[in-house]
This record gives C-alpha cells, structure tokens and sequence, in this order.
C-alpha cells in the first residue's frame, strides 16, 4: 500500500473513533441528572410488638453516601416508641464469604423534634457481583434489648456527581471520600460538600455474637484539607479549568466544604490534593496547567470524575 494510502486510512480510523467517543459522549451528557429531595421508606424490619423503618432519599439505598433516617413504632397503633441504645452497622457479605463494612454512624442522633434517629451509611458497592449487603440493627424499650437484621438492595449510582473514591494514603491508612452534594450542578459556582472517612484496622479479634462492631470501624476525619482542581479532561476541552474555586475544608456538621465553579456542562475531573491537620500532603498531586487541545488531561493521584 502507498503511504499516502496507509495515511489516508488511519485518519479515517481515527476520525471514526473520534466520531464514535463524542457520540458516546453527547449521549451521555444527554441523559437526565436526578435530583432527590423527599425521604421515602426503604425498608422495614419488625420485632416483637416493634416495627423498624428506616428511610433514605428516593426511598433506596444508593452506592455513595446515604443520609438515613431510623423510626421504631408499635405495630398495633403506629405510635412512636420511647427507645434508647440505638446502633445500626451495615456489613457487606463479598463472593469469598469476607465481610466489610463502609463508612456509617454506628450510634445515631435522636432529633426529638423530627421524631426520627439521624444517620448515615457510605456504601462501598452495590449488591450483586461484589456481594450482598445486610443491616443490622439493635435498641432498648425500657429494660429490654433487641436485635434485628436485615437483607437490603444497594442500587448502582446513577448520577455521577456523588461519586467517591476509596484509597490508601501515605500514612497507611485507608481513607474514603464520598460526594454528599451538589446533587444537580449548574453552570455556575456550586457549594460542594464531601465527606472523608478513615478505616480503623480491629486492635482485638472479634467478641461476643456477630457482628462485633469494632471489626468494621470508620472514623469521620477532622481538620484535613482538600485541595480543588477542577478540570475537563476531554480533549476537545484540552485540560480547561475555571476561577473562583475553593479548597474543602470542614465545617461544625463534620462535612467538607468548598466551591466548584463549572463553566459549561460536561465531564469534570475534580483533582484533589488531601492534606492532613498538619499540612502535609497523604495523598494527590498537582495537574499540569498547560491548555492542551487535543489531548487528554493530566489527572491527580487522588481524583473523583463527575458528569452533568
């Protein structure tokens, strides 16, 4: 074959891939961003005279961060019952028969004014494939103790702007970092809001019935630092980025708080830098700032891709 023959045939290759991916990729941004503002049941356990609700966002539960809320009623009237020592552990039970857990408030919050026990679940996978989720669950009315548990389905995360990231830091430790908020960006500055959790390792082998909650320990890590890079990795963007962005750092309600500018819709890349109370960097590095059409874009060591 002549070269100017073999050249003419891998342009054709390449605009044809090239062709392929934006049409993949127009689809995609095409697609419906949910938005999820009202809590629904989604499941319910019973136990003696005792029923169980726990609801979530959309009334099911989701790869990522899970706001919950826990409610104990009497069956016979449905009135609200006077509990204490209320603990919920989520166990994910993989192919191998190994068990884990994720990120979740072992003890949750009585909000007396809202009726309901205020909690939360980062769940690491969905069911299926990489295992089977069960909750477990257990409170006091008066002087009695009871324990529940629960099968429950994790659905896979539709919508990528609440994505997270797993990951072992400089430190040894494993770390999380869910996406808790913005829902559905605009072109605009948005609030982002993020949790980062902290695996601790069981110090002791396990005790007393399953499960022993110190065998699947997070704490919510306080006083780090996330450093925000934002950029559009797709190169027709070639690396873009915007202003006005601000680092994540935590506020009174344990959360990360900063600011995304996004200039257009599409696909984002939010590097991120992690940096610990004293400022020294466990995981992330620093993008490149060249405008690079054509190319696609230098990622982070520690990044979270985002779609809207």
């Amino acid at each position: 074959m002549k070269p100017i023959a073999i050249c003419a045939a891998i342009f054709c290759l390449a605009l044809s891939a090239c062709t392929k991916k934006k049409a993949d990729y127009q689809a995609e941004i095409a697609k419906v961003v949910p938005e999820y503002i009202e809590f629904k049941e989604a499941t319910s356990i019973e136990s003696g005279a005792y029923r169980i609700s726990i609801e979530a966002l959309n009334g099911k539960f989701y790869k990522g961060y899970n706001e919950l809320r826990i409610k104990v009623s009497d069956k016979q009237s449905k009135q609200e019952v006077k509990v204490s020592a209320v603990t919920f552990l989520p166990i994910i039970t993989k192919a191998d028969g190994t068990k884990a857990s994720g990120p979740h408030r072992y003890q949750p919050n009585y909000l007396a004014s809202e009726h309901y026990f205020s909690g939360y679940a980062v769940f690491t996978d969905e069911s299926g494939a990489n295992g089977e989720w069960d909750l477990y669950l257990s409170f006091d009315v008066a002087s009695t103790s009871y324990r529940v548990q629960k099968r429950v389905q994790v659905e896979k995360q539709a919508n990528k702007n609440l994505n997270m990231v797993s990951f072992k830091a400089k430190d040894g430790a494993d770390y999380i970092i869910a996406l808790v908020s913005p829902q559905k960006p605009k072109v605009a500055e948005n609030a982002l809001v993020a949790g980062i959790y902290r695996y601790n390792p069981p110090l002791d082998a396990p005790s007393g019935e399953f499960p022993d909650p110190g065998q699947f320990s997070y704490a919510e890590v306080g006083g780090y630092t996330l450093q925000l890079d934002p950029r559009m990795p797709e190169p027709s963007m070639g690396n873009h980025s915007s202003l006005n962005n601000k680092d994540l750092v935590q506020k009174d309600d344990g959360f990360y708080h900063g600011v995304v500018n996004y200039t257009m819709t599409g696909n984002w890349t939010l590097n991120l830098i992690m940096l610990n109370q004293q400022g020294q960097i466990l995981k992330g590095t620093v993008v490149p700032t060249d405008f690079t059409p054509g190319v696609e874009g230098v990622k982070s060591e520690l990044y979270i891709d985002i779609l809207f």
